[in-house]
């Protein structure tokens, strides 16, 4: 395996190849975001450990959502258990996915740490533990200083965490060489990861104002109220859908039938 340098249509490619694979099956994509939004969830309302323990599955439960895009692509049908597919692999690949899992944890928790030192951990807290934003939190300065800094550290560990749970998944990739592998890969293919970002950025752009536009052709404030929550997890499913195409094409696997065998389990 090897990486893969690719030209900045390529982003445009995931994009359009996301959006293709989801509307095959549509209903199938859609409970499978629904089951994967509600394991984070609920695993997430464990008293005391719930809200790390959710961040720490979550690379797992990526790599489930991946495994089913996989099998979409091939032709297959992807079944509810295929988002377990991290811990179907034998004990060695599920305790290095669990390991990837603790360091995005550790990553996202020291992210909204350096984002407390603006605003005395109000988003932190928000974001970690839940709560409504209030207006007066919206229009905090140090809030919104908050919220920029916690983006902006936010592209390097996602960088990090990209590529990082296929590659411990499929092709036995140690973890901390995978967040090596993964941050280097997205370097490289700087471009196209830009283009990939820049069109789902403008698909939401144009969903939020065609919800708008809906909202005051009809007169009703309630529609956006109702809409929204529905097309957010639409919009979730189609992007988590196209992760696995950028994985694809940023590496060259030797032997093309490598790491086939855990999304089989």
């Amino acid at each position: 395996m090897k990486l893969n340098l690719v030209p900045a249509r390529t982003g445009l490619a995931w994009f359009r190849a996301g959006l293709r694979t989801f509307w095959r099956q549509p209903l199938a994509f859609s409970g499978l975001f629904l089951l994967f939004i509600a394991m984070v969830s609920l695993v997430g309302m464990l008293p005391y450990v719930g809200g790390v323990l959710a961040l720490t599955l979550l690379p797992a439960a990526t790599l489930g959502f991946m495994a089913a895009t996989r099998e979409a692509a091939s032709g297959k049908f992807p079944m509810p258990a295929i988002l377990l597919s991290a811990f179907r692999a034998g004990r060695q690949r599920a305790r290095a996915m669990l390991v990837l899992g603790a360091a995005y944890a550790l990553g996202l928790v020291l992210v909204m740490g350096v984002s407390a030192l603006a605003d005395d951990g109000q988003f932190a807290r928000m974001y970690l533990f839940g709560g409504p934003i209030t207006a007066e939190l919206a229009n905090s300065s140090a809030f919104r200083n908050a919220v920029w800094i916690s983006m902006a550290l936010s592209i390097p560990l996602n960088m990090l965490f990209w590529h990082a749970p296929a590659l411990v998944h499929w092709h036995d990739v140690p973890p901390v060489r995978s967040l090596f592998f993964s941050f280097v890969a997205c370097v490289r293919n700087f471009w196209a990861f830009t283009l990939y970002t820049l069109a789902w950025s403008g698909l939401g752009l144009l969903v939020a104002f065609g919800l708008i536009l809906l909202t005051a052709v009809l007169g009703q404030t309630a529609v956006l109220g109702v809409a929204l929550m529905p097309v957010s997890l639409l919009m979730g499913a189609m992007f988590i859908t196209s992760i696995w195409f950028s994985f694809q094409d940023s590496f060259v696997v030797s032997d093309p039938d490598a790491g086939a065998a855990p999304a089989e389990a």
